[in-house]
């Protein structure tokens, strides 16, 4: 039977961060696997998830009320009877709501498969200054189903996060544990915590819009003669657009990272080539990091999510023109 641990958290709660730190502390001889929604089409954490040792499985593009079908349940059952993993750890997209996807793993028809442990809620506490996330029923609800909250980047907290945190665990936190952390260092014993809130959950309303379908198990791939292509998405109130080049395409390391730092988004994130190897990049507002990867990644991958439509074709304009090896 596998132990199945939920891991939510809003648009750049450190979901990524805390996946990679759990999965950096497996215990020697389980074999874990990582089932990853992403809210954009692109899908960017399998290739930041790819050194972990892990077995993942991809299904981009969509909030959990649209890939809560087939795709959903092809990628889960595939792990578990195909992998049979010790351990599942399961990550839904930012702007996903987590009532469908606790019905799916609580059905009579996966109890001789899952063992449902804790569901871990991540929370940026700099997130309860702002209202269009306050107000957003997906972020409400992730962290009313949650059996820990983890308060995540304690590093960049002030005196008003702390505040804003304390007043929230006074109101809605209830008797749940809360933890705060740096650099997404959760203890790993917490996976094994009993699943224990129970509450119900309102049914999500639906935002997202459906496209066609695509491939439940993958993100994007290039076809045979492509060097790049783009990719868009809008669902919850916000809109994404993606970008995935080959292989061979390699990007001028500061004019790259000066693009992200710039672009007038909310969310930048990506697994790109550059002239000394590979950078992950990872900005959430104007919390900037990068990262040199030990593996340079089969293509390159950026995805940018913004609260409202931006100028995609500015952005992709001036993304092509740092390449440095792009052919045509």
């Amino acid at each position: 039977m596998t132990r199945v641990n939920l891991i939510t958290g809003f648009l750049g709660s450190g979901k990524t961060t805390t996946l990679r730190h759990l999965l950096a502390s497996k215990p020697e001889g389980e074999k874990w696997a990582v089932l990853v929604n992403e809210f954009g089409e692109i899908g960017i954490d399998g290739a930041l998830l790819a050194e972990s040792g892990a077995v993942l499985k991809e299904i981009p593009g969509g909030c959990m009320c649209c890939v809560n079908g087939l795709p959903m349940q092809v990628g889960l059952n595939t792990l578990l009877k195909q992998v049979k993993p010790d351990r599942l750890l399961i990550e839904p997209t930012g702007l996903g709501h987590p009532k469908q996807i606790l019905e799916m793993l609580t059905a009579d028809v996966y109890q001789p498969w899952i063992d449902l442990r804790a569901t871990l809620c991540l929370l940026d506490p700099r997130q309860l200054a702002d209202p269009k996330v306050v107000a957003n029923e997906n972020f409400r609800d992730q962290l009313a189903a949650a059996d820990i909250i983890v308060a995540s980047k304690a590093d960049r907290w002030d005196d008003a996060c702390r505040s804003a945190l304390q007043q929230w665990q006074q109101q809605a936190g209830g008797d749940r544990p809360l933890l705060s952390v740096q650099h997404g260092a959760v203890d790993i014993a917490l996976l094994d915590t009993p699943r224990r809130n129970l509450q119900p959950l309102p049914q999500p309303e639906h935002h997202h819009p459906h496209a066609a379908p695509r491939s439940p198990l993958a993100g994007m791939k290039l076809d045979a003669a492509a060097r790049w292509r783009r990719a868009l998405n809008q669902g919850q109130g916000y809109f994404a657009a993606g970008w995935v080049f080959d292989g061979d395409t390699v990007f001028d390391t500061i004019g790259l990272l000066e693009w992200a730092r710039l672009a007038p988004v909310s969310r930048v994130k990506g697994v790109l080539r550059i002239a000394e190897g590979a950078v992950s990049i990872n900005r959430q507002g104007n919390d900037f990091h990068i990262e040199t990867r030990a593996a340079e990644p089969l293509d390159s991958r950026i995805e940018l999510i913004h609260e409202q439509q931006a100028d995609w074709n500015t952005l992709q304009t001036a993304l092509l023109k740092l390449r440095l090896h792009s052919g045509a």
